[in-house]
């Protein structure tokens, strides 16, 4: 990669060719998470999201927005203090999602149906809390989609005493394409610049929401979805759709 490619014109291409690799080769795994997807709809579910680190913006993506899909909750390690009771100290520790533990009390605040599925967003896909978190999940029975960076998982040891990683556990495993580090545009004396996941990961996410909804049209149900709050009627509209999920989705400012 030559020294011109680190600019906006570089980056613009690189992703954008990765993009396009997403598109023409990563229907089928799209498929399956559209159909994990469409199945928790159907079946009176909700879709519980995970990620830590930047990976929260792909949860963000999915959960709890406008356009998005109603049945859908948001997991975080804050839910320690906001739900939980714990000092919000707790959460000055950069080693906090590597304690073993985290995950278990995080999946006992959320309190998911048999029927939610659950998505979990890592780069990396090896970190304690991800894959305690997906472990968790197939130990209670719930299908699990993956959102993860084979090229990097596979290039880094397992932080987990098992061994395995979050894209080892997964039902279903979408390849976000991000090089190792994330980072993409490759700098002349060493080292990287301007990551890649969270652009794919969106990719991804809207690819299969949107694939998943076609499935549902298809079976003549519609899909419950989000209207922005910033159209007439829309914040109202939504408190309603709420309704359906009460005590099982949560929706906090910010």
């Amino acid at each position: 990669m030559s020294d011109e490619s680190v600019s906006a014109e570089g980056f613009a291409r690189e992703s954008l060719a990765v993009l396009t690799q997403i598109t023409a080769s990563g229907r089928e795994e799209v498929a399956g998470a559209a159909g994990l997807i469409a199945d928790c709809v159907r079946s009176d579910g909700v879709i519980q999201a995970f990620g830590t680190g930047h990976s929260q913006a792909i949860v963000l993506e999915l959960a709890g927005r406008a356009g998005g899909l109603v049945p859908t909750n948001r997991l975080s390690i804050a839910d320690l203090v906001l739900y939980g009771g714990e000092d919000p100290a707790v959460l000055d520790d950069p080693l906090l999602e590597r304690r073993p533990g985290v995950a278990e009390r995080l999946y006992d605040l959320a309190a998911p149906h048999p029927q939610d599925l659950f998505v979990i967003i890592s780069n990396s896909g090896v970190n304690n809390v991800v894959v305690e978190t997906a472990l968790l999940a197939k130990e209670h029975g719930h299908p699990l989609l993956a959102i993860t960076s084979l090229s990097h998982t596979r290039a880094v040891p397992a932080g987990h005493a098992s061994g395995r990683k979050l894209a080892d556990i997964a039902d279903v495993v979408l390849d976000n394409r991000a090089p190792r580090g994330d980072a993409l545009l490759e700098l002349p004396d060493g080292g990287s610049v301007c990551a890649l996941s969270t652009l794919t990961g969106v990719m991804l996410v809207q690819m299969a929401v949107a694939e998943a909804s076609r499935m549902l049209l298809d079976a003549g149900e519609r899909p419950p979805v989000y209207v922005s709050a910033n159209v007439p009627g829309g914040f109202e509209g939504n408190l309603e759709l709420d309704k359906r999920y009460a005590g099982r989705i949560r929706r906090t400012a910010g």
